[in-house]
């Protein structure tokens, strides 16, 4: 049996011929039939680059329908797809290709010479590159190669792709990820968010990602269905094409500034069947907005790199606000207490642990990494605390490096969080914990108001009094006009501890 996650795809895309794949609002794209064709014509490109199979093929690139296809001909030909943010400076490319070794680096035009320097410096043997019009010297190449069309025999713990994790606490990792890890993935999801060959998935999420790369896109080649892509987040365009579309996949801050526009209507969403978030926690208080607005209740759910997507809230059934849901078919899970790693009761917090198909076999050339977050019984740690209700829904708490542990105590940031969402005049709140000379840990607010909002620091505090134990309310609050966000919109703590470690020395 070929495990080149390809030869399912390439299946599904001689099936649907003449229908739609990818398109772009210009009104660029390529049927089922053509992507197949320009995957084989890329594919010769990559093989007369020196690409072998087993390789490494670097990828930063803009998002477009072409580099869909090159992901397409990498796994078509065994090469391992390495997509790398396009936010990434130099430096931290180099990194990258000094610890991957690609065979390839495929950059953006603009960028060829600065990429031609750090593959000198790395030892990469070639440079392409790749524009958002079917340009660069990549497409010229495909243009001229002998199509490849044959699909490379492939075993389930070969690789499909790495992913560098985004290194907050030290190095980046790459995880290794199978074809096998990515196709039952993209298998569980369509059966479980009930996706037909009829879907037009609304892709405004960047491809980098685990989210907008392997759970839209394959989810969407697994389906034979079809996705409009979209450069970027833009409500402007989104509320334009909403009533041509079936699925809308995006991060809370799709949903956040679709809430606050007036344009939010049930008319407007009245053709799509599914708006999914994740990448980073839905507040509660948006999936009512939400909901209200439009009628429908978003499902979140909760994946991350080392395993695409684990649990669910359901297509059929409660939608929960604040919740992730259930485990996907096929998806274990553990929740433990970070000391004895023994599992916890019901509505206790703990370490929420992994194991299935989807997990990851560890972290590249990182052995001692991969020993460490994936036990021998194949459970992977994930370093989010978590625990579950009383109805087997899954709460995400936090990440375990963001727990605040102050005077001997584990306080909860979502915990306290939460109390200050609530309040008349926040946007939105982070909390950390920093240096304290007196509890070691000092919990610290950090809130953006609403416009026009008036609330202080002792406006705050005087909410959280009586509603919180006196060792979980915040020792000082801050207010700032924005939270720092990573791409996928997750925010950065880090960032904040960074801003704020000198508050109580």
């Amino acid at each position: 049996m070929n495990h080149n996650l390809f030869a399912t795809f390439a299946e599904r895309m001689r099936e649907r011929g003449d229908a739609d794949f990818i398109t772009t609002r210009e009104g660029r794209g390529y049927t089922y039939a053509e992507a197949l064709a320009a995957s084989a014509r890329l594919a010769g490109a990559l093989t007369a680059l020196g690409v072998q199979q087993g390789d490494r093929i670097a990828v930063q690139v803009d998002k477009s329908p072409e580099a869909i296809l090159l992901y397409l001909a990498c796994l078509r030909i065994g090469g391992v797809y390495l997509p790398l943010n396009t936010g990434y400076t130099g430096d931290e490319i180099r990194y990258f290709l000094s610890d991957a070794e690609p065979a390839l680096f495929v950059c953006r035009p603009a960028s060829l010479e600065e990429a031609r320097g750090l593959a000198a410096e790395t030892g990469c043997p070639a440079v392409a590159t790749l524009g958002t019009a079917a340009d660069g010297s990549l497409m010229e190449q495909a243009a001229q190669a002998t199509p490849r069309e044959a699909i490379v025999e492939l075993g389930e713990r070969d690789l499909a792709a790495i992913l560098y994790t985004s290194g907050t606490t030290g190095r980046s990792k790459g995880a290794m990820l199978t074809h096998r890890n990515l196709g039952s993935n993209a298998e569980t999801l369509r059966q479980a968010w009930h996706f037909t060959p009829e879907d037009r998935l609304i892709h405004a999420l960047p491809i980098f990602h685990t989210h907008g790369l392997f759970v839209a896109c394959n989810v969407t080649l697994m389906t034979g269905s079809s996705m409009l892509f979209l450069p970027k987040f833009d409500a402007d365009v989104i509320f334009e094409e909403l009533p041509r579309g079936s699925v809308l996949m995006g991060v809370p801050t799709f949903y956040t500034r679709l809430v606050a526009d007036d344009r939010l209507t049930p008319e407007v969403t009245a053709h799509i069947r599914l708006f999914v978030s994740g990448s980073a926690p839905l507040t509660a208080e948006t999936h009512r907005e939400f909901e209200q607005k439009t009628g429908h209740a978003i499902l979140e759910r909760y994946g991350m790199t080392e395993t695409n997507m684990n649990i669910s809230n359901p297509y059929d059934g409660e939608r929960r606000a604040g919740t992730v849901g259930m485990p996907l078919p096929g998806v274990e899970y553990r929740i433990t207490d970070r000391e004895t790693h023994e599992s916890v009761p019901a509505g206790e917090i703990g370490m929420l642990e992994i194991r299935g198909p989807n997990v990851f076999i560890g972290y590249w050339r990182m052995p001692e990494k991969t020993r460490e977050e994936l036990l021998d019984d194949g459970f992977f740690i994930t370093g989010d605390l978590a625990m579950v209700d009383e109805r087997g829904y899954v709460h995400i708490v936090g990440r375990d490096k963001d727990l605040v542990i102050s005077g001997g105590y584990n306080v909860y940031p979502k915990e306290v969080e939460q109390l200050i969402d609530e309040l008349e005049g926040v946007h939105e709140s982070a909390v950390i914990g920093l240096p304290h000379p007196d509890f070691g840990e000092g919990v610290t607010a950090v809130v953006v108001r609403r416009p026009g909002a008036t609330l202080d620091e002792a406006g705050v505090l005087a909410h959280l009094d009586g509603r919180l134990a006196k060792y979980k309310q915040p020792k000082r609050v801050f207010f700032v006009d924005t939270l720092p966000r990573n791409t996928m919109g997750k925010v950065q703590k880090n960032e904040l501890r960074k801003q704020f470690q000198d508050t109580y020395r």
